[in-house]
């Protein structure tokens, strides 16, 4: 197994064909829960098509992502270097669960990941955390990732 750059790992937050039925929650999923995951959902869409421009367009104009544990990257130039750096390893992902909170126009996205990839020298790349993303609902009723954290699993590990 071959453990890829730290930037890769940016790209597993949300980066999952999602569906509400994958959810783990104890009730129904509510409106608001159910666009923030088609946000979400559009946004892993674009990234496997390999479109920067609707990735972009899922996050807020000053987002905050976390490319390493601990270190959060908010320069849009930079992240659209680190996307499409991603797109060449063209990943897949998979979700063990979804959580989603919603309080006002504020919510939270928990899910564990893993991912599999290949490195261009034909390795295969195997990686797995907890992605903690938060959105923000827009004046038109959309979600926008705002904080997008694929690390949240970090502080959980022993150094």
């Amino acid at each position: 197994m071959h453990k890829s750059s730290p930037f890769l790992t940016l790209c597993l937050t949300g980066l999952l064909t999602l569906n509400p039925a994958n959810a783990k929650q104890d009730k129904p999923m509510t409106e608001d829960q159910k666009n923030v995951l088609a946000s979400v959902s559009s946004m892993t869409e674009a990234f496997h098509n390999g479109n920067l421009s609707k990735v972009m367009n899922a996050y807020e104009k000053s987002p905050a992502i976390a490319f390493e544990p601990g270190q959060f990257i908010s320069d849009r130039k930079t992240i659209e270097q680190m996307f499409q750096g991603a797109f060449t390893l063209k990943p897949e992902f998979s979700y063990a669960g979804h959580e989603v909170m919603v309080s006002g126009n504020l919510a939270v996205h928990i899910a564990p990941w893993t991912m599999q990839a290949t490195s261009a020298d034909g390795q295969s790349i195997t990686q797995s955390g907890l992605s903690v993303a938060v959105l923000r609902r827009q004046v038109d009723g959309t979600w926008l990732l705002v904080i997008d954290n694929p690390h949240g699993q970090h502080l959980m590990q022993a150094d």
